[in-house]
């Protein structure tokens, strides 16, 4: 769309009904997802959805599920069953859970409990471009903390006066993780003010902030069921605060936000840790061996502890080479910042996200990434 046609778009918006949208929504972009093609001959790896299926208990739990009774009453609103189980597993006091429509229902939340109009949201850059978006629907200010080389925090140099700070953890699009001490001094060292660590791709990890939970007020970790569980297609995902936190933020979550059928196939999920545990060691492996052969065929792949890896060129662009994937119906996620982490070339900065798939996926997208190169 050429600016000229962004102009004529805008100026219809402001007549009419959209005219009494508030300015913010108007003057925004918004969050745009990765692409979603409805043909069973495309090779997906843009999404970061896992690959294998869920785990077998999991549509047993729907089957049971699906009762007159159960679709014609409200499920319970705070999924109590998924609750229970998470707690059980996760070693986690079960009042501390709060369950939401995908853990980006869970940032929504958070969002509009802490930061007033005009507030402010912090998040480091490049990361999550969801965090922006929420904001500005907030109608509130925010603030892209640039990352340091190899994609730490400059946690001394951490804006103050912050409503909600937002810090993924493993990071998109880089994989990369921080140091947990590094996390907790920034948690510690900004009093009350809330720090919420997106766990988003914690399973594929090695370490995450669980434990410190109880320790901090102001600490809350998302999580969602729909890489590491199977579950995209759910749209499940849960917080981790104090229990007391997780009272007020219940205030604010829709009456009912998660429906009979995801919380009964998060459950089932949930409990099934051999299984989880089966696909996660796949992914890892196959991970492992995608980053080598990307780096053999002259790809800078950053380390990941995630369910993708991150893959740049200093000798071509590579957005022709995510053009030239898509052609051959494979698609990756071509992304652009403004800039990247401390040290990286000055301007536009750019590259290839490429998730975890099955191993004949990967095998496939090897060849083809050897054919156009």
């Amino acid at each position: 769309m050429s600016a000229r046609d962004e102009d004529e778009l805008l100026a219809a918006t402001r007549s009419g009904a959209c005219g009494a949208i508030r300015s913010n929504i108007l003057g925004m972009k918004g969050y745009v997802p990765g692409e979603q093609l409805n043909d069973p001959e495309i090779v997906k790896l843009n999404t970061n959805e896992n690959p294998y299926p869920p785990s077998p208990r999991v549509f047993d739990a729907i089957r049971a599920a699906l009762t007159p009774n159960s679709l014609r009453k409200y499920p319970p609103p705070l999924g109590d069953t998924f609750r229970q189980a998470a707690g059980r597993v996760l070693n986690v006091d079960p009042d501390s859970i709060l369950i939401g429509n995908g853990s980006d229902d869970i940032l929504t939340i958070l969002t509009r409990a802490f930061v007033p109009e005009g507030g402010l949201i912090a998040s480091p850059t490049p990361s999550y471009i969801l965090y922006k978006s929420l904001a500005e629907i907030q109608g509130a200010r925010f603030k892209a903390v640039r990352s340091l080389e190899n994609w730490a925090l400059p946690r001394l140099q951490w804006p103050a006066r912050v409503n909600l700070n937002f810090i993924p953890n493993p990071n998109s699009p880089s994989g990369t993780v921080l140091d947990p001490g590094e996390l907790e001094y920034l948690v510690d060292s900004h009093g009350s003010t809330p720090f919420v660590i997106d766990e988003a791709y914690a399973d594929f990890a090695v370490a995450n902030l669980l434990s410190l939970v109880p320790d901090y007020e102001n600490l809350i970790i998302t999580r969602t069921l729909s890489k590491s569980y199977s579950l995209a297609g759910i749209r499940f995902g849960f917080a981790i605060a104090r229990p007391d936190l997780v009272r007020e933020l219940v205030k604010v979550k829709d009456s009912y936000n998660c429906d009979v059928l995801s919380i009964a196939a998060a459950t089932a999920a949930i409990e099934d840790q051999v299984y989880f545990s089966e696909v996660r060691a796949k992914i890892v492996a196959t991970r492992t061996r995608m980053t080598s052969a990307l780096a053999v065929l002259g790809f800078d792949v950053t380390p990941s502890h995630a369910n993708f890896v991150w893959c740049r060129r200093t000798d071509r662009d590579v957005k022709p080479i995510y053009e030239a994937l898509k052609q051959r119906k494979i698609l990756v996620r071509y992304m652009s910042y403004t800039v990247g982490p401390v040290g990286s070339p000055e301007g536009a900065y750019d590259g290839l996200r490429i998730s975890v798939g099955t191993d004949a996926e990967i095998d496939k997208l090897l060849a083809e990434l050897k054919a156009i190169l």
